[in-house]
């Protein structure tokens, strides 16, 4: 019982820490950037871990439970998706700023409806595609550190646990700047959605290179190393 709780408390901890991942943080920002709240801060960061987690217990306990081998090439693209996302994250970012600034900071009433029709389904989204690049990685780490399926799968869903509680205080905390922005100046608001836009795709087109050439994604002998 006490080894049980020792895996259930290690979970939850990594979990929480696992949450602020630079890549992590630099995809909700992008998001968080067009929330007015707090709330929907946090909000934001709940719907990312709920994806997140999703991906790791199927594909982490497909690997934990039937040993699943996951090719190289396999393998680096699904890093390679979290690149393509943080440009894309980047990319509509300063589109939108751009948007906001060239009518004056207003937004007509189908923009209101698509944005807050995507506030569920862009972190959501987000969260899943970073679950799938990172669950080869956790999933032998724990397997190979526990070693019992059953414990591991505990595991698993504790350290989805911790990541939820992890980015809620993390995107929370993210919002506050935001929040306060769009209460006192949309030129403000603007700034911090240029520059989290900005950093996002910047972020983005590093791992790319990292993945596509120095790890050789593009090339006839792929390297890849779970982490």
């Amino acid at each position: 019982m006490t080894q049980l709780l020792a895996v259930a408390a290690l979970g939850f901890f990594l979990g929480m820490r696992h949450a602020t991942d630079p890549d992590h943080i630099v995809a909700v920002t992008t998001i968080v950037a067009r929330q007015r709240s707090i709330g929907a801060a946090a909000l934001t960061g709940a719907v990312w871990a709920l994806g997140h987690t999703f991906t790791i217990l199927v594909v982490g306990g497909a690997i934990v439970l039937f040993g699943w081998v996951i090719p190289a090439r396999v393998g680096l693209s699904m890093e390679l998706s979290v690149g393509v996302m943080l440009i894309v994250l980047g990319v509509m970012n300063l589109v939108s700023a751009k948007r906001s600034i060239d009518t004056g900071g207003r937004e007509n009433g189908r923009a209101r409806e698509l944005l807050g029709g995507s506030r569920i389904a862009r972190p959501l989204v987000v969260g899943v595609v970073h679950g799938l690049a990172g669950s080869a990685a956790i999933a032998l780490l724990v397997l190979a550190v526990i070693g019992r399926s059953s414990w591991s799968l505990l595991y698993l869903l504790i350290f989805g646990v911790g990541t939820i509680v992890g980015m809620m205080l993390v995107t929370a905390a993210i919002g506050i700047p935001f929040a306060a922005a769009g209460s006192r100046a949309s030129h403000w608001n603007r700034t911090l959605r240029i520059a989290s836009g900005a950093v996002s795709l910047i972020f983005g087109l590093i791992i790319a290179y990292k993945i596509g050439v120095v790890d050789g994604l593009f090339g006839s002998a792929p390297q890849w190393a779970p982490h």
